[in-house]
């Protein structure tokens, strides 16, 4: 199983992706650099992303400053000392308080975070998704950012679905099933995928020429 390490792995996955499927090759040009963006690993990792969730990046990075500086340290341990008064006066929502909450558990009882970066995607996709408030996109965030697993594509993802409506010339936006059927042509590389999509995504927003002649 292939991990997202070092920017020659990245080169390998998109040298690979062009080959697969020469649609991605203008779409590379386009996108430029593809940056690797590792998030720590284990209870920080997930609880960044949790954290993040509906938020502004300046709203999100204020209230992890909050957080982290209540805990001490972002482990499940440290959160467990912590009421929910304190939590939500650091800026979380009682929702956010109960994800949290169900995780630090799982991971107190011995779920192994960083070790899920071992596992088969689908089988540590079922575990995440089996604690309360975290969904499969959560879970396939943190399998890519923090386990760098290098076959995984968060197809919910709707920046993830417009780029590749745009890229690949699609007649709309694919839905989640959609775009996961569209990503088994990238395996093993689907992780390196949705990180070129996102740059592509990002210059178009920028208002760089889209598919250059």
């Amino acid at each position: 199983m292939r991990l997202i390490l070092t920017e020659a792995d990245m080169i390998e996955g998109l040298d690979y992706l062009e080959r697969v499927d020469p649609r991605l090759a203008p779409v590379r040009v386009t996108a430029g650099p593809v940056d690797i963006r590792y998030r720590p690993p284990g209870f920080e990792g997930i609880a960044r992303i949790v954290v993040a969730q509906q938020l502004s990046v300046s709203s999100a990075d204020a209230i992890w400053s909050r957080f982290e500086t209540l805990l001490g340290a972002a482990t499940a341990e440290a959160y467990l000392r912590q009421d929910e008064e304190a939590l939500r006066a650091a800026g979380l929502s009682r929702g956010k308080v109960k994800t949290l909450h169900a995780l630090a558990e799982a991971a107190a009882d011995g779920l192994d975070l960083e070790g899920l970066a071992d596992e088969p995607p689908e089988v540590a996709t079922e575990k995440l998704t089996a604690i309360h408030g975290i969904g499969r996109w959560t879970a396939e965030i943190f399998l890519l950012f923090c386990a760098r697993n290098a076959d995984v594509l968060p197809a919910g993802d709707l920046a993830l679905q417009v780029a590749a409506a745009e890229a690949l010339a699609l007649d709309g936006r694919p839905s989640e099933k959609e775009l996961r059927a569209i990503s088994e042509l990238w395996s093993p590389w689907r992780g390196v995928a949705a990180k070129l999509l996102w740059a592509y995504y990002k210059a178009m927003r920028q208002g760089r020429n889209v598919l250059p002649v």
